[in-house]
């Protein structure tokens, strides 16, 4: 099954709902190469690699226009030439939708 996630927008989550369960979770992977889901199935993260901080920081930048736009903020660790990126619904402590949205959207940079 094709999702298209990257076609989709985020919608604003305030609980209420549960969180996606690990199995629907990995098959939401296969749209979200390079991003790993963690062993308890409520997060998705990847690590990307740049030449220098000055490219990590304009990446870093980017992702906050798209996070902006979705409304929907992954947690950013920054470091010298490496930014990773953990996406996770924090109002229903694990992974909705919108973590997928937001991750196609960024692997699209």
């Amino acid at each position: 099954m094709i999702y298209n996630f990257s076609e989709k927008k985020c919608v604003a989550c305030e609980g209420g709902v549960p969180p996606l369960d690990k199995a629907t979770a990995e098959k939401y992977m296969t749209e979200t190469p390079g991003w790993t889901l963690s062993e308890d199935g409520k997060q998705i993260s990847q690590t990307f690699e740049f030449e220098d901080f000055k490219e990590a920081i304009g990446f870093v930048n980017k992702v906050a226009g798209i996070a902006e736009e979705e409304g929907h903020h992954p947690d950013i660790h920054i470091f010298w030439n490496k930014v990773k990126l953990d996406l996770s619904t924090h109002a229903i402590k694990g992974l909705s939708e919108n973590d997928f949205i937001l991750a196609a959207k960024v692997s699209k940079l």
